[in-house]
């Protein structure tokens, strides 16, 4: 708190103006204002935001008041409001939020603005925001701080707006396409659905250990099951993971699924619904700039086979691979970085991230993936040893996961078996056994098609970041002094 903005709010409360108000009657906001001009100049409005600058001395001034939506100017003069609301401006500070009333007009510098009849305050500020010209520019403090980097970053702002859109696009696409957008618990007592190490919960009165979700893959299946036929959610997901700049512990994810749809069916609908939102967001427009690059996202999209890939950029083919020892091996003396590698199938993922992912660009559908990879799908039409799987990857980055899902539940104990081995063997991401998923599935589980997109990875995309923590509001950071002791405190 600074002592001199405080000593501000004890004068307003000196001259009997309570500071912080319960609301405002605000007409027009600054957009509406500048937008609608030739048909509001000469007439009242009520505006309202924050103050970012103010301007001149005596017997007059210029407010330049924000909104959401932009600035619009105040003229603040002695002899539009009077001695005794003119009073005000000593008391005025930038980051302040007032009101406004008056009478829209053009300066004579040809800018719209506000003659204030009535200026009040709405909110007094009690720390100074930060200086002007160079703003909120590091970038520890503006995740921390985000509700400065909102206000003093326009671009900052425009990236939540911007997925803000994108999420609601996702939504009438879907919705359009006869979806039910669902819910399904976070707190779970099995995880699965993906392979990630979970965060743990104990719950008291359940006398029970419950997990936060890495995925709902598993409880949409069920609703499948339950004759919901088509069905999406947008959710939270948790994964006990390293941060870089692609991972956060806490992310948002979109999950839907078709009944009697293939992955063929899922990668066409994938396709439609990232151009469709592309054109809502983008302007109609498919090239997106990453980085100093271009992306063109116009269909159809090329689907390559992952093994033939690796085989193509490493000379290897995984395929061949008869034990976890000969594959860590083999990848070894290739130069591929191994870490908590122990599994063939997590030798695989390694050489595709190391040898195939970064030249990956232009959208891209990598498809039919060793069957080992993948315990929830089912296996390639003729060729057993794949699965029906793919993932969307456009500027060497995942954006979308999907299969055809395994809906015999006899073969889906053997895998989830398979799994438990994985686990055994040291693979703590391996999916664990789910006894009532496999009920459900013995009640019948129709052919179906189900993809996951990334929608932090989307929004990244779409919005020319580089960094997860640019797209999400409150990122999972590190503990700082002040942090560390006010939990010892507690």
């Amino acid at each position: 708190m600074d002592a001199d903005m405080k000593s501000k709010l004890d004068g307003l409360r000196s001259i009997g103006i309570e500071p912080y108000a319960y609301g405002y009657k605000r007409t027009h906001s600054s957009k509406e204002v500048h937008d609608g001009y030739d048909g509001l100049e000469g007439k009242e409005v009520s505006v309202a935001g924050r103050i970012k600058a103010v301007r001149g001395h005596g017997k007059i001034s210029f407010i330049d008041v924000y909104d959401r939506e932009g600035k619009i100017q105040v003229y603040y003069a002695l002899d539009q409001v009077g001695e005794d609301n003119y009073k005000l401006r000593e008391y005025l500070d930038v980051g302040d939020i007032i009101g406004v009333k008056g009478e829209v007009f053009k300066t004579k510098k040809g800018e719209v603005s506000v003659k204030a009849k009535e200026l009040t305050v709405l909110s007094k500020a009690l720390r100074h925001l930060p200086e002007k010209w160079h703003g909120l520019k590091d970038t520890e403090a503006r995740y921390r701080k985000r509700h400065l980097d909102l206000i003093m970053n326009k671009e900052a702002y425009d990236v939540f707006v911007k997925r803000a859109r994108i999420i609601s696009s996702i939504r009438e696409f879907l919705d359009s396409r006869g979806y039910i957008e669902v819910e399904t618990p976070v707190l779970q007592p099995i995880y699965g659905g993906a392979a990630a190490r979970p965060f743990t919960t104990e719950h008291h009165a359940l006398e029970r250990t419950l997990f936060l979700r890495i995925a709902d893959e598993l409880y949409l299946k069920r609703l499948i099951v339950g004759g919901m036929e088509k069905v999406y959610e947008i959710s939270k997901n948790f994964r006990n993971e390293d941060i870089d700049s692609t991972h956060n512990p806490e992310f948002t994810a979109i999950e839907f699924y078709e009944a009697y749809a293939d992955y063929n069916q899922m990668m066409d609908l994938t396709e439609k619904l990232v151009v469709s939102v592309l054109k809502k967001v983008n302007n109609g427009e498919l090239k997106v700039a990453v980085g100093e690059k271009e992306v063109d996202f116009t269909p159809p999209w090329k689907r390559v086979s992952i093994v033939d890939e690796i085989k193509k950029e490493s000379g290897v083919d995984v395929m061949a691979f008869k034990t976890d020892e000969e594959a860590i091996e083999k990848a070894k003396s290739l130069g591929v970085v191994l870490e908590n590698v122990t599994t063939k199938t997590q030798v695989i993922e390694a050489m595709f991230d190391h040898f195939v992912e970064p030249k990956l660009w232009d959208p891209v559908f990598i498809i039919d993936y060793p069957a080992e990879m993948c315990p929830l799908t089912k296996e390639k039409r003729g060729e057993p040893r794949l699965s029906e799987r793919f993932e969307l990857f456009v500027a060497g980055r995942e954006l979308a996961n999907a299969y055809s899902e395994l809906n015999d539940p006899v073969i889906q104990r053997e895998k989830f078996v398979e799994q438990v081995k994985e686990r055994q063997k040291g693979d703590d991401e391996a999916q664990p056994m789910d006894e009532p998923f496999l009920e459900a599935m013995e009640h019948g589980f129709p052919p179906t098609g189900g993809v996951g997109i990334g929608i932090d990875r989307l929004v990244m995309l779409l919005t020319n970041n580089v960094s997860i923590k640019e797209v999400i509001l409150f990122p999972s950071m590190k503990t700082i002094e002040g942090e560390k002791e006010a939990e010892e405190t507690e």
